[in-house]
């Protein structure tokens, strides 16, 4: 969109027909000259009637466009693009996801049931869309942790990154302590108050090096505050969903239990609630001034009367 800084200045545009009307005419340089009545009379014709008025009419047309993009460029134009969305400051939310090999079972008894780990990347994904102005990170664990993506404003990587995850692709296992481990000390490299991880699994700690209630203290340390999200069957026997309440418990969070994506969906949804996303979101619009095109014709015109001038032609 054109949008001009200083639009008074093309008041300016009758300037120099009220200056002519004004100012008295200057002296001609041949006043003295002896006076011949029906000079016209002696003048001798090199062309059409008219040419010669004419052609001295063409200079009159060039100061006026010389001064039309000397206003132009006092003006200030400007080019101002379309908004775009500033990062605010938010929540630095982490989400670990469990990717051993029993996160391949049927979610529910359903005959068309998508796997845990399918309804996972689903509700997890409409979750990262709407946490607009939070960095968020993804570790991946299953024998071992590891950091998927660290803590960014781009939304649209994770969600892609969460979407590639398979499973088996970090072990067969479930390392839930290395997780939180690694999640606090991702977290230790930025300095931010708020401090979140959503851990999701469907199983027990079966393996890494620190367990998950020593991990929890450790995160207390840093100000981290940790969500668990346990998920399977109402009959699902390797869930510890003693393990994961005290956790949550013991880092200031809470803890989950969804036995279907429905369920799923209102925890995700009742995260939102509890840390929601900062609403007072800043935009700014990328500004491109354009003053030195109308200047540059300016500097054209100007140059074209001056070698009119130089060659005698105006």
């Amino acid at each position: 969109m054109m949008y001009f800084v200083w639009p008074w200045a093309f008041a300016l545009l009758p300037l120099p027909w009220l200056l002519r009307l004004i100012l008295p005419r200057a002296a001609s340089s041949n006043s003295a000259a002896l006076h011949v009545p029906y000079l016209q009379d002696f003048q001798i014709s090199s062309g059409p009637a008219g040419v010669g008025k004419n052609i001295r009419r063409w200079p009159l047309f060039i100061y006026a466009l010389l001064w039309l993009c000397l206003l132009g460029a006092a003006a200030r134009p400007q080019w101002i693009g379309d908004a775009i969305e500033l990062p605010v400051s938010g929540r630095d939310l982490m989400m670990a996801i469990d990717l051993s090999v029993s996160m391949d079972e049927p979610f529910t008894d359903n005959y068309n049931s998508i796997n845990k780990l399918d309804a996972t990347k689903f509700v997890a994904g409409e979750f990262i869309d709407k946490r607009v102005g939070d960095r968020i990170g993804l570790i991946l664990f299953g024998d071992q942790a590891y950091m998927q993506s660290p803590l960014t404003f781009d939304r649209t990587t994770v969600k892609v990154l969460l979407n590639e995850a398979f499973i088996r692709l970090a072990g067969q296992a479930t390392a839930i302590g290395d997780a939180i481990g690694l999640a606090v000390k991702r977290f230790s490299e930025h300095d931010s108050e708020d401090r979140i991880l959503i851990l999701l699994t469907d199983g027990r700690n079966t393996a890494g090096e620190i367990e998950p209630e020593k991990a929890a203290e450790l995160a207390i340390k840093k100000g981290l505050k940790i969500y668990t999200i346990g998920i399977g069957k109402h009959y699902s026997r390797d869930l510890d969903e003693n393990t994961l309440n005290v956790i949550a418990q013991t880092t200031g969070g809470r803890y989950f239990r969804a036995h279907d994506i429905e369920e799923l969906q209102k925890i995700y949804q009742l995260l939102d609630q509890l840390e929601p996303v900062e609403k007072d979101h800043q935009t700014y619009r990328p500004t491109w001034s354009l003053f030195y095109w109308p200047l540059s014709a300016a500097m054209f015109f100007a140059g074209l009367l001056a070698l009119a001038k130089w060659r005698g032609v105006a």
